[in-house]
Formats: C-alpha cells, sequence, structure tokens
C-alpha cells in the first residue's frame, strides 16, 4: 500500500450495476492506498457480506465529518485526488460536487448523441473521463472528450468462478437463463420470442429468468418491440411476469422467474443452468451479469455489439452478429440513441443450436471461465491508480 491518499464518490448497493461497481473498486482501492469513501449508504452490506461490510464501515467518509471542506459555491474542497461516478449521459458528476488536484470520471451510458453544454461543462470539471466500454470510450471522443479511456469491470473471482460450470440439478432439462432488469435496451423481448419457438420444438426447456426491475419508467420501454404482445400489469412482480409470459404462448410450468437475489447466491443458480441468452440492444459496460455468468465457466449466447465486444471472442460464446440498427428518439422526435438490434431469426438458430450441441457447450464455456480469469476489480482498481496518480 502507497502512503498516498485518494477520495472515491462513487454509489454502493447489492441489487443495481452501480452499487457492485461502487463496492469492489473501493474495496480493491483501499488495498492500494488510503481511500475515503463518500457513498450514499452502506448498510445493505450489513446482511449480504459482513467482511465487506466491515470494510466499507473503516473507509466511508460521512458528508458531515466534512463540513469544513465545503466552499461557499457548494463545493468541497479536497486536497487529494478524487475518483467520481457520472451519473448518466448528461456528465454531470454523482451526489456531489467538488474540486480535487485531479479528477477522474467513471461513466456508463446508452446515449450515442450527447448534448454540446453536456461536453463543454464535463471537461470544465473532469481532469479526465473513464468509460466502462471502448464503445462508450469512443462516443466520447466523437464528441470531443479527447481525455479518455476505457477500464473495464472486474468480476469476484472468490464468487464467480469455474466451481460452479457443472450442473447439479435439472440434468433431465435443456435450462436457459436470461438476466438483466426487463428493458426493451436488455433485450428481453428477443429471448420470449427466441424460448417460444424452442418450447414449441421441445418439451424439456425451461426458462429460469432474473428480470426484476425498480424502474417502472424503463420497463415501460418494452412496449416499443415489434416481436411480443406487452402484458405486464402493475402490482405482484411475479403476477406480472407471469402475464407477460401468458400473453406471449409461453407454458408457465416452463418458466421460473427469479425475485431479486443476493449476490452471493448468483453462482448457484448460474451452475444448475445449461446456457445463457443476452441478445442485448446496447451495453455502455460490459455487462456485469454476462461476465459473472461466463466467468461460473457457463456458456452464452450474445450479441456482438456495443459494450459485450471488449469481452466476446470467437471461442469464448456464441456470438449473434446479425445486427440491424434501431433508433431510440427523445419526446420531441430527436434521435438520442442508435442501437444495434440483433436479427431475431438468428438468435432463434443460436438458441436451437445450443439445444442441440451441448457437448459444444461445455468447450465454450471452459474458454468463457479462463477469459474471465484476468478481469479483476484490482486490476481494475490498478488502472485508476495509474490514472488518478499520474
Amino acid at each position: 500500500m502507497t502512503d498516498n491518499m485518494v477520495w472515491m464518490i462513487m454509489p454502493t448497493g447489492t441489487t443495481h450495476g452501480w452499487g457492485m461497481c461502487g463496492k469492489y473498486l473501493a474495496l480493491e482501492m483501499s488495498q492500494l492506498t488510503k481511500v475515503r469513501f463518500i457513498t450514499d449508504n452502506i448498510e445493505s452490506e450489513r446482511e449480504n457480506n459482513r467482511v465487506h461490510y466491515e470494510r466499507l464501515s473503516e473507509i466511508h467518509t460521512h458528508l458531515e465529518h466534512i463540513g469544513s471542506l465545503l466552499g461557499s459555491q457548494g463545493l468541497y474542497k479536497l486536497g487529494e485526488p478524487l475518483l467520481q461516478a457520472i451519473q448518466s449521459a448528461d456528465l454531470k458528476p454523482w451526489h456531489i460536487k467538488a474540486r480535487a488536484p485531479r479528477v477522474v470520471g467513471y461513466t456508463f451510458f446508452e446515449k450515442t448523441t450527447l448534448k454540446e453544454e453536456d461536453i463543454f461543462r464535463a471537461r470544465e470539471y473532469f481532469d479526465w473521463m473513464v468509460a466502462g466500454s471502448t464503445w462508450c470510450e469512443e462516443i466520447l471522443k466523437e464528441h470531443g472528450f479527447a481525455r479518455s479511456s476505457t477500464i473495464i469491470q472486474g468480476v469476484d473471482a472468490d464468487r464467480f468462478h469455474s466451481g460452479y460450470s457443472e450442473k447439479r440439478r435439472c440434468m433431465d432439462h435443456f435450462v436457459l437463463f436470461s438476466g438483466g432488469k426487463i428493458e426493451f435496451r436488455k433485450g428481453q423481448d428477443l429471448v420470449i420470442r427466441a424460448f417460444k419457438v424452442l418450447q414449441d420444438k421441445h418439451d424439456d426447456v425451461l426458462l429460469v429468468n432474473a428480470w426484476y426491475n425498480m424502474w417502472d419508467e424503463s420497463v415501460m420501454t418494452m412496449q416499443m418491440s415489434p416481436y411480443i404482445t406487452f402484458d405486464m400489469p402493475n402490482g405482484d412482480y411475479f403476477h406480472a411476469i407471469n402475464s407477460l409470459m401468458h400473453a406471449n404462448g409461453i407454458d408457465p410450468q416452463k418458466v421460473v422467474t427469479l425475485p431479486p437475489q443476493p449476490h452471493t447466491q448468483m453462482p448457484a443458480l448460474y451452475r444448475d443452468t445449461d446456457c445463457g441468452l443476452f441478445p442485448n440492444r446496447c451495453e455502455g459496460g460490459t455487462n456485469l451479469v454476462l461476465m459473472e455468468y461466463m466467468a461460473c465457466g457457463k456458456p452464452a449466447i450474445a450479441s456482438l455489439s456495443s459494450g459485450h465486444k471488449d469481452i466476446l471472442r470467437e471461442d469464448n460464446c456464441i456470438p449473434i452478429r446479425s445486427m440491424g440498427k434501431i433508433a431510440i428518439k427523445d419526446a420531441e422526435g430527436k434521435v438520442i440513441r442508435e442501437w444495434d438490434n440483433p436479427g431475431i431469426d438468428e438468435v432463434i438458430d443460436r438458441l436451437e443450436w445450443a439445444y442441440q450441441n451441448r457437448d459444444s457447450l461445455k468447450k465454450i464455456g471452459r474458454a468463457a471461465g479462463r477469459s474471465m480469469e484476468t478481469m479483476t476489480w484490482e486490476r481494475a482498481a490498478r488502472g485508476f491508480m495509474d490514472l488518478m496518480t499520474e
């Protein structure tokens, strides 16, 4: 550990990607240097992982304890380098505003058109901006933010590893896993349509879905899909998913819907599946759920697009290559996102291939596990340390 000190301002939490990112980066950075960690709440870790909670408690810095650093313009004046989350494509710093000798931001976004005023403001605030994928970095540079680079998220190798590659249950079924909060961007409509075709041809198939989404607005984007009937009533989550499946001809006996799961439970759930399906239309990062699934030595059918391209190779996945384009417009009709749109015929074809070639799936799963072994949070933390102390 160095004698230097750094500040971190990032979310924590156990049920969303930003929370996992903030937690693991804080834990790993604290092994490299002294860290003062400003976040919203670490209480979710108290039950999820007591060891992590105790380690985070040692570095957690409450805002009321640094009130003397707050200037007249609402900026905290920090004397050491700062790593701060960027909350969305408007490129605003997350939680609070601060000044420091060097400010490095970390961002994930899915917009392909950024506002000029947002870029200008970000240039004034951040000395360097780190993207969660090269796709995201390229968009920053296309819009004139040259001081940018990419650092890929990590995987907790103590928790997600190839020891979970072999099934122990459901041996007489082909079990498909689909994860990520349900929304049009994540492509669960493609999963539903492809699984409908699979179940109509084969009796021994199951779909395990982990789609819980606390943000109703993004759930409603599923109305954009041309492939499914969108019917998800408000209220009970399981009833809503069952209604969606029923409206699209899916046999409820072939579906297992998971409630929000503790992060610690996910490897065991992945273990008893045969293949994952991730036909995502856009990922500003590399898709942490996909990375963790692959780290468990499990094969995945995945769209070769946006942030996925940073982690997918010819041998470690079953790639979906055929892509159209789809434009997403704002309320004023202006195109703000242009995403790849995986071809439904190839999604269906890749899923049938996986069903028919389970011996080949094991080889792909082994390659997936090996390819994730170097994708550690320690590697990511060292990348940030290099940028903050250069």
